[in-house]
């Protein structure tokens, strides 16, 4: 049977999931909208289904309290749309490293009865490219019983271990809108600052992990007199196209996958999705590839740059909650902050500014709140970077620790973190900061 013969409408296809069952929906900036409103029309008609999901970047927010009751979310990363609902039992959250996301499908944990996938339309072979998000999608789409795809020409065909074939696509629905886009915004002084600190430190010929954010941005920005760097990231946006154009990321010094931009999926702008439509430089893998900390580690020279909420004084880093609060997921940054520890001169930052709401707050802080969870232990650390400088914390004692962690705090909030530290003991009376 032709593709074509199995084409249905968004109703239709929304028609084919049955209460009881478990549904997969690809995320990011491939986020299947026109199966995702037509699912909601007909929530009242259902029992007891679970969508899977992770950063969902489609429009507007569809959990309703009403429709929590028929239809389920279980997000894996938390996004802005979720995380109220999350917050007040709407939804449910599953925490766990990026890597480890498609082993919950293939060995078993979450059955997936039914894949809901965004592609490209297929080449003249019959196979079509999950485009902008492959990371995960590609696995929950082999191991699910029914695949659904939504087939849209606005999907770039991007290369590497990225492709499905019509054949192993139950169902299609032809869909024509955009794909979601994220710009880039200005970065803050105090970012800039954070970013200086951090490229001073990476060499040339280094292969770099970029977090979401700001910050990793930002030290993009900084590296433009650098030479011959390189990706090996679960996610990239339209900073590393403008570094490739100006020729300061070449990958040619990479020695894991020379020559190629490695990443799990990327978001952007609709320019960057055009840039990597059909072009080879960019390869695409499975998240349990490029964040496996071993495969990482094969590259010389990586720099892993990773966001966090807020840091206590033994080095332990939050970057996934505000207290009992879930805010995001662990994502990728304890993978790659191992992997890159492990590779031959490689290093990993911890960066964040180092105060909130306004100068208020600390986010070097005696301890995490309770409640928080340690997205990365202090066991893991290496540096930890905010506006004031880079604090070096790999095998130093807790004093040594403390001291480093002052030293890059907010001057208004370092007094009041040593008291905490002479009440614990970590440090005697006699102690004093400096150099």
């Amino acid at each position: 049977m032709a593709w074509q013969d199995r084409i249905l409408s968004a109703y239709e296809a929304a028609r084919q999931i049955r209460s009881g069952q478990r549904v997969f929906l690809t995320g990011n900036c491939s986020t299947p909208q026109k199966f995702v409103q037509a699912l909601c029309n007909r929530y009242q008609e259902l029992e007891g289904v679970e969508l899977v999901q992770l950063l969902d970047m489609g429009p507007g927010s569809y959990i309703t309290e009403a429709m929590s009751e028929h239809i389920r979310v279980n997000s894996i990363f938390i996004s802005a749309k979720v995380r109220k609902a999350v917050n007040e039992g709407l939804a449910d959250f599953t925490p766990i490293r990026l890597s480890e996301i498609p082993l919950l499908f293939k060995r078993g944990r979450l059955v997936l009865d039914v894949a809901v996938i965004q592609v490209s339309p297929p080449d003249r072979h019959g196979y079509c490219s999950y485009g902008v998000e492959v990371g995960v999608t590609k696995t929950a789409a082999e191991s699910a019983g029914i695949v659904i795809a939504e087939i849209n020409p606005n999907m770039p065909r991007t290369l590497g271990d990225s492709f499905i074939h019509v054949d192993q696509i139950q169902h299609f629905i032809e869909v024509d809108y955009p794909l979601p886009e994220l710009s880039p915004e200005p970065a803050s002084q105090v970012q800039n600052q954070i970013a200086h600190h951090i490229a001073e430190m990476i060499p040339d010929g280094a292969t770099l992990q970029l977090g979401i954010g700001g910050i990793p941005d930002a030290v993009l920005r900084r590296l433009t007199n650098h030479k011959n760097l390189g990706i090996h990231s679960e996610l990239f946006s339209d900073g590393v196209m403008d570094m490739i154009e100006a020729g300061v990321i070449t990958n040619a010094a990479k020695t894991l996958h020379p020559g190629k931009v490695v990443a799990g999926f990327t978001l952007g702008t609709r320019k960057l999705y055009e840039y990597i439509h059909d072009n080879p430089i960019f390869e695409f893998h499975r998240t349990e590839y490029v964040n496996d900390p071993f495969v990482i580690a094969r590259n010389d020279r990586m720099i892993s740059i990773n966001s966090a909420l807020e840091v206590d004084l033994t080095g332990q880093v939050c970057a996934d909650s505000i207290g009992p609060k879930f805010y995001s997921g662990v994502g990728g940054q304890l993978d790659f902050v191992r992997g890159a520890f492990r590779s031959k001169d490689g290093k990993s930052f911890i960066a964040l500014p180092s105060t909130a709401k306004n100068g208020t707050v600390s986010r070097i802080v005696p301890q995490l709140k309770p409640g928080a969870g340690v997205t990365t232990s202090r066991n893991d650390v290496q540096y930890v970077a905010t506006e004031y400088g880079v604090a070096d914390l790999w095998g130093r004692t807790i004093a040594e620790r403390l001291h480093a962690l002052v030293n890059i705090a907010h001057p208004d909030f370092r007094e009041s973190l040593l008291e905490y530290a002479y009440e614990q003991k970590y440090v005697g009376k006699t102690y004093a900061l400096g150099g």
